[in-house]
């Protein structure tokens, strides 16, 4: 075995640092100096190279002045001048010597000196990411659990009861969740402690809203408000981890009250599915999408579509051709709820009645992406999908000034830079506004909404224009594509319901925000809350389909407050300032934790 053992690693880094600085200075030390030849003091030898140089250099130029005025040619030299010449050029190259070698000397040690300090940092840099610690995993905390529950994680862990079966075989949803949860952390050997699991109802998801719980994350809710909106006011509950999000939405609902009140309109409501289909031909693919276009078949097409269910009510039919193959795009009204199952019910009935005149057809999916859901699309941004509305608000300009803490200009300009123009440049689809995502996303999570329609029901853009003579501010989204759903399950529908959601009003045009009030994550607890809080839970029984609307419209109205507050903000130069205030926590979290 070898004696020389090698340092421990934060050692040999010293070691090795230590090293390179010393060899470094002996190298530097080591370097010749054009004064190490010379046995005289560096002082005394300048100051005779010094005085040498500019002596003879004098008495040369004397000497030439007198031979120009004597007509004595240059070339004819003295002893004395012959010499003078010779110290001239022995002083001079002494000094360049000096000064030069002395400078070149030290770029050249400068640059040894930083490739070594360089190629250390790049050995230090290696070492580093050679030995980066492993991730810190916490494993779980053995639980002493009753005799017949640590039997049934012991089957879940060998696979002999398979996890999605346990709410069916034990008939308690907490129970279930509870053996999973353990099970999950013996598989994996990773602890989910933090993860709450207790104070939730467990039997309300079943089947409809999550499968295979092991606990529920917490989101807070903050509320923003009073929202003043077509003479009523609103207080909006917002569910998000972001800083500042609900403070500065709060910010723009009071711009909008002092200010006398937004005015919010419901442009189209109606939800879309699209299936695809396929020919043999591209002539038998226009053959459907003219029988289907034409208006003397939209009668029976109707009848086939609305005899699937006593809520869903189709208004209107697009198709589009891609060679052989025809994509049908469905729009119905649903009522209270978004009603993605029964509009794909109305639609398979729809094929199924086309088949008899179309043997040939063959239907590839009940969904084409043209409808389009989940999914950035300009067809949602042109014809809409959802509940489309228009929220509008005048702020005067003493408002935009105290409240805002901008101008009236200041707003106009940013609002066309940035929203429009930039946006333009961008080559945004839908995204012409600051953050309209922002406050559609904590409304959805608040309300039981489906998260992942946020992305067609984003789709804004915000205008900003002086009015009353340059004085006061008029500002406004639209928003075409709003999509608050709700995922009402047809197997899971009370009479109620039905009662409800029955002949829904029915509009001409498509809409943009899919909202609901009833079905899917809007009767859990928290969510139904956040509902009543608004005055739009469940289903309205005198006017189908009146609360989602409203909730579509409330939603807009507090887009319109933030895009006012961030764009104000931005404007006065405040947005970093406010989210280091707000965003950012002060508090010692390690000390927290431990």
């Amino acid at each position: 075995m070898d004696a020389r053992r090698r340092p421990p690693k934060a050692s040999y880094n010293k070691h090795l640092l230590s090293g390179a600085s010393t060899a470094a200075v002996d190298k530097q030390s080591a370097s010749p100096k054009a004064s190490d030849a010379l046995p005289l003091p560096l002082y005394l030898t300048n100051g005779i190279f010094f005085t040498l140089f500019f002596s003879v250099a004098y008495f040369l130029l004397h000497r030439w002045r007198d031979k120009i005025r004597n007509s004595t040619p240059l070339h004819v030299l003295t002893l004395s001048e012959l010499s003078a010449i010779i110290c001239l050029i022995a002083s001079f190259i002494y000094l360049l010597g000096f000064f030069g070698i002395d400078f070149v000397q030290s770029i050249i040690c400068k640059s040894e000196t930083d490739d070594e300090h360089q190629q250390f940092i790049l050995h230090e840099d290696r070492n580093t990411h050679c030995s980066l610690p492993p991730p810190v995993i916490t494993k779980p905390k053995l639980v002493d659990l009753p005799e017949d529950d640590e039997e049934l994680v012991k089957c879940v862990v060998s696979g002999e009861i398979p996890s999605y079966s346990l709410e069916s075989r034990l008939g308690d949803c907490f129970k279930a969740a509870k053996i999973r949860r353990e099970a999950m952390q013996r598989l994996t050997g990773r602890s989910v402690e933090g993860l709450p699991l207790e104070g939730f109802d467990y039997d309300s998801i079943l089947g409809q809203c999550c499968e295979m719980p092991v606990g529920y994350v917490q989101i807070p809710v903050g509320i923003a408000g009073p929202l003043l909106m077509n003479g009523c006011e609103y207080s909006v509950p917002m569910a998000t981890t972001e800083g500042c999000l609900v403070a500065s939405t709060n910010r723009g609902c009071k711009a909008i009250h002092v200010s006398g009140g937004a005015t919010c309109v419901l442009l189209r409501d109606g939800m879309t599915r699209a299936p695809v289909v396929r020919f043999a031909s591209a002539k038998r693919a226009s053959d459907l999408k003219f029988f289907l276009e034409d208006p003397l078949n939209y009668d029976t097409l109707s009848v086939v579509f609305n005899k699937s269910s006593r809520f869903a009510r189709l208004q209107g039919i697009q198709c589009a051709i891609a060679g052989k193959n025809l994509y049908i795009r469905f729009r119905c009204s649903t009522g209270d709820a978004m009603g993605m199952n029964m509009v794909s019910k109305g639609v398979q009935n729809v094929l199924d009645f086309l088949q008899n005149d179309f043997p040939d057809m063959d239907v590839i999916g009940i969904s084409g992406n043209f409808c389009s859901d989940k999914k950035p699309a300009a067809v949602n941004w042109i014809e809409g999908r959802g509940k489309s509305v228009v929220c509008e608000a005048i702020i005067t300009s003493d408002v935009v000034l105290k409240v805002l803490k901008t101008t009236v200009p200041a707003l106009v300009e940013l609002n066309m830079l940035k929203n429009l123009t930039g946006s333009a440049i961008a080559g945004a689809l839908g995204g012409f506004n600051a953050h309209a995502a922002n406050i559609v996303s904590a409304i959805f999570i608040a309300t039981g909404q489906d998260p992942a329609q946020n992305i067609e029901s984003s789709h804004c853009i915000t205008m900003m224009e002086a009015v009353n003579d340059g004085k006061d501010l008029h500002v406004s989204v639209t928003m075409p594509s709003i999509e608050i759903i709700l995922n009402e399950k047809l197997g899971l529908r009370t009479k109620d319901l039905y009662y409800v959601i029955f002949k829904a009003t029915q509009l001409n045009n498509d809409t943009g925000v899919e909202v609901g009030t009833v079905g899917g994550g809007t009767q859990l607890a928290s969510q139904s809350a956040c509902l009543n809080l608004l005055g739009v839970k469940g289903a309205n029984k005198e006017s189908p389909g009146a609360n989602s609307r409203l909730l579509a419209t409330i939603v807009a109205g507090s887009v319109l407050a933030g895009e006012l507050s961030l764009m104000s903000a931005i404007s006065a130069g405040q947005l970093v300032k406010s989210h280091m205030k707000y965003n950012r926590s002060s508090r010692d979290m390690t000390k927290i934790g431990s």
